[in-house]
């Protein structure tokens, strides 16, 4: 059995099929056909390729990712796969290989190939597992430990307490669990909202997963089968956030080379004991897009990947070219030492049991066998069954690897083993995990501060039983608990001005709401900002303000303005900061900010700028890309601490470039009750109607309801490589547009296509509403034996994209309303969804066009007569655009025969001559 492949409203894939590797397949191509471009913008991520058509913006991650071995890590994390579970590698290949099925055709609808002059590439086994390494390889926020470092050199390690908190690059996810007794329909509830850089598209996909064995809906990771971090299976859900654990180490290492020149020379790495050893080491070339190539040099210790490589590290000397061997010569490096590296495992054993799961001792054994990142999970299921633990490998080793950079040439810093697993309790019927303190601290060095989850358990006591409706009101809490600091200090100030007076007194009187509509929120931002500005300026932390000639993928965790920002709570309140004068520092920023007279909304100055791997276009001519065009008029409430955790950077910027990745709410009592939203929506092509049509409701906190009884969706069936084996009357290549083939209507295969277009709302002029697929099959089934009579199926790039029938005017109704000349043949067009069609402007248009040649050109006709029904304003104006000439409006009479019953009609008649399509 073929996966079939059905839509909801929203555009949202439902995947059914006969077994779990054909549904893997199906889930691959329809990834491919809607994410097309993100996919391979990942894959080229994965292997550090990216440059080669994106430009020197992406060259400091390809030299990242070649030298932290990303693409050879998932290869020996495959490999391993391979050998210890079969079942599970031949399921990821099924995955790979529908990705490469739709890729193609996923590729023509999108404009950024073509922007880019990017071509499709083709997908290896693996390739599901360097996708989801290089997500997540930053994920555990390492580079903290070279922050610490340089805290610690200019001011000393007691210094670094000042700034452990929730750090740039890291956290602000939420989850909450409500066990059935705190419930109205008496079982468990899970929601939360997982909190990533917005990208565009989405890093999350809405998915459903159904086959004999399981049937889940969720949230999955474009370019990696299954559903990992958040689902539903009907009778158990689960959810994640990151557990914060520390389980990546950094290195110091001393290399040497061991000959004369660069090129022939080896490389050489002190041991801890004392021992110089060969290093593995080879050369790689980065490509880039009007740019030169750039050398990368990948080095390979015992203990891990050189990441930072000779000439870029604080430590001691440099290593160059031709550099001699002796006493004494050797550069400072710095590797990274990670799990996946290390024991050839990334955790996909546990994908397939995640998906069999039908209680909370199923998932609790599959997430056993989970690698990376290291999670908080959660999970329910309809007999009440509760779960809270941590999952992931965190590896044993010394306290001083966990916090800091060690020594590679000291002894005492490898790895024994692996952490036992920490558990959770559910206190009073709930549970709540946001990246603070919990089960994972034994694992951890830095938490998120415990505010978005305080405030997410008051919120939750305050109520003694919840709905699945009711949950979606905690995702869009804006209390901000850290303005508390700042506040205390601006109600001591006195002799201030009466601007300044009035300002202070509006903030003491101030909810403390970041919403999108207060001037309050706003004032009080900019007043963060200013202060935020004075302490980084300060001498104190001058040291710090330059960072070292460190990669440039580091340097987020590097820069001290944003430090400041994210520890400003810690920093004002600690009891001594270096002599610094904070009630003074607080003074000057409100004379600043009074001196401004700031009158705008929190919403004007935070506005959401999503990232994009071009940076400055959407693709669809809108300029909405990173802080311009559409997004970045998109008004947000919230703010970094709060439970709606839509993060800035005070002192640098209002706008949000972090925020709700997904929103999602989970109920074991009914699972059509259950409820989720993306920000933007469930397709990756630009123009389409479903790029963007989740925006306006991720914006203000509505949820879509999550739709399970399969006669509610649209099917799109049979998928498109059927279509290839079968011969078209017609077919031509469309620049920008790409291959339409016109087939003869096959009324059995192709019932079930075109039933699921025919059934929607919008289709009601085509008079078939309401009716069954087999009787749709029946009515084509009584065209097919006509010869005055004739239906095609149009095929774009392997995708069906319309119905088309032909007739003749003198043996169908319409002849009866107007005069038939000789050369006429009358046309009924309906257009798929715009979901499949990918609704790019100029689409129907250019289809149009082709079916003007075949009709007029390929069957020898002369003029061509449309009677739409003149209700259907969209197609009457399509047509006018197209050139055909409005003739009369007509009553066509009804028709009333065994097969078919045609209601009474009012038509707008429309003509097109063959000098008006093709004129000359």
């Amino acid at each position: 059995m073929a996966t079939e492949i059905y839509r909801d409203a929203w555009g949202i894939p439902h995947l059914r099929a006969g077994d779990a590797c054909e549904l893997a397949r199906g889930q691959g191509r329809v990834t491919a056909l809607d994410r097309a471009w993100q996919l391979e913008v990942e894959r080229h991520r994965a292997q550090g390729t990216s440059a080669a058509f994106l430009g020197a913006e992406a060259v400091g991650w390809d030299v990242f990712a070649r030298r932290a071995r990303l693409d050879d890590t998932a290869r020996r994390c495959y490999t391993t796969l391979e050998s210890r579970d079969p079942e599970t590698a031949a399921w990821v290949r099924a995955y790979v290989e529908g990705v490469n099925e739709g890729l193609a055709q996923g590729a023509a609808t999108a404009p950024e190939f073509a922007a880019t002059g990017l071509a499709p590439g083709r997908w290896e086994p693996w390739t599901p597992l360097g996708v989801w390494l290089a997500t997540h390889i930053l994920f555990a926020g390492f580079p903290s430990k070279l922050w610490r470092e340089q805290v610690a050199a200019h001011l000393g390690p007691d210094a670094i307490a000042l700034f452990a908190t929730d750090g740039p690059g890291t956290s602000g996810s939420n989850g909450w669990l409500v066990s059935g007794e705190r419930s109205v329909t008496g079982l468990p509830l899970i929601a939360g909202d997982p909190h990533r850089y917005i990208e565009a598209p989405g890093v999350y996909q809405q998915v459903r997963l159904s086959c004999p064995e399981f049937d889940v809906i969720g949230l999955a990771v474009p370019g990696v089968p299954g559903i990992a971090h958040f689902g539903h299976t009907g009778t158990v859900a689960w959810a994640i956030t990151n557990a914060m654990a520390d389980y990546q180490d950094l290195y110091e290492e001393r290399i040497r080379r061991t000959g004369t020149s660069f090129t022939g020379a080896g490389v050489e790495v002190l041991d801890p004991d004392g021992e110089w050893r060969s290093a593995d080491a080879h050369m790689e070339v980065v490509e880039v897009a009007g740019g030169e190539p750039v050398e990368v040099e990948v080095i390979e210790t015992g203990r891990g990947v050189v990441v930072i490589g000779p000439g870029e590290s604080a430590g001691e000397g440099e290593l160059g070219e031709g550099l001699e061997v002796g006493a004494g010569d050797h550069a400072e490096t710095i590797s990274l030492r990670y799990p996946p590296r290390v024991t050839g495992d990334l955790g996909f054993s546990a994908l397939l049991p995640l998906l069999r799961a039908r209680r909370v001792a199923d998932v609790d054994r599959a997430v056993d066998l989970w690698a990376e990142p290291v999670n908080v999970v959660q999970a329910a299921d309809t007999e009440g069954g509760l779960l809270h633990r941590v999952a992931g490998h965190v590896p044993v080793r010394a306290e001083a690897n966990r916090a800091r950079l060690v020594r590679a040439w000291e002894p005492g810093h490898a790895w024994h083993g692996r952490h036992e697993t920490p558990y959770g309790t559910v206190d009073d019927g709930l549970a709540v995990m946001a990246n603070q303190r919990g089960p994972a601290t034994p694992l951890g060095v830095e938490f998120a501060p415990p505010h978005r989850a305080n405030r997410i358990r008051a919120l939750l006591e305050e109520r003694d039983r919840w709905s699945a409706a009711d949950l979606p009101a905690l995702h869009m809490d804006t209390h901000l608990a850290s303005a508390a600091p700042l506040l205390d200090l601006l109600a001591t100030l006195d002799g201030l001005t009466s601007e300044e007076a009035a300002l202070r007194d509006r903030l003491l009187r101030w909810d403390r709401r970041m919403d999108a509509d207060s001037t309050e929120a706003a004032s009080y931002a900019a007043l963060r900002s200013a202060v935020v500005r004075r302490l980084a300026a300060h001498p104190a932390f001058a040291a710090l303000a330059v960072p070292p000639a460190y990669p440039e993928v580091f340097l987020p965790w590097l820069a001290l303005l944003p430090r400041i920002a994210f520890a400003l709570e810690g920093l004002l309140k600690a009891r001594e900061l270096y002599g610094i004068e904070r009630a003074a520092v607080v003074r000057e920023a409100v004379a600043e900010v009074a001196a401004g007279a700031l009158s705008v909304t929190w919403g004007e100055r935070h506005r959401l700028v999503p990232w994009r791997a071009l940076g400055d276009s959407d693709g669809d001519g809108n300029g909405s890309g990173n802080g311009s065009g559409a997004d970045a008029e998109t008004g947000l409430s919230g703010d970094h601490d709060c439970v709606l955790c839509t993060s800035s950077v005070p002192g640098l910027t209002d706008l949000s470039a972090r925020g709700p990745a997904a929103r999602y709410v989970w109920d074991l009592a009914r699972r059509e009750d259950s409820l989720w939203v993306v920000p933007f929506g469930a397709s990756g092509v630009p123009g389409s109607v479903h790029h963007r049509d989740q925006l306006p409701l991720w914006t203000r906190g509505d949820l879509v309801p999550v739709v399970t009884d399969w006669a509610r969706l649209t099917r799109e069936y049979p998928p498109g490589p059927t279509y290839e084996a079968r011969a078209a009357v017609h077919e031509q290549v469309a620049d920008g547009f790409g291959t339409v083939r016109v087939l003869r209507l096959d009324p059995v295969a192709d019932a079930g296509v075109v039933h699921g277009w025919v059934s929607e709302p919008r289709a009601g002029f085509w008079g078939m509403n309401g009716l069954s697929e087999e009787q749709v099959g029946e009515i084509y089934g009584h065209l097919d034996t006509l010869d005055t009579h004739h239906a095609y199926l149009l095929v774009q790039n392997g995708t069906a994209v319309g119905l088309l029938q032909t007739y003749e005017p003198e043996a169908d109704r319409v002849g009866e309303c107007y005069t038939v000349e000789p050369g006429d043949i009358g046309v009924h067009l309906l257009l798929a969804p715009a979901g499949v069609e990918g609704g790019r402007p100029g689409w129907s248009a250019a289809l149009m066009a082709v079916l003007a040649e075949f009709v007029l050109v390929g069957l020898g006709r002369r003029r061509v007569v449309v009677d739409p029904d003149v209700g259907n304003e969209k197609a009457v104006a399509r047509f006018l655009r197209q050139g055909f000439v409005a003739g009369p409006v007509v009553v066509l009479p009804e028709i009333d025969l065994p097969d078919v019953y045609l209601p009474e009609k009012r038509a707008q008649l429309a003509f097109l001559t063959r000098e008006v399509a093709f004129p000359g």
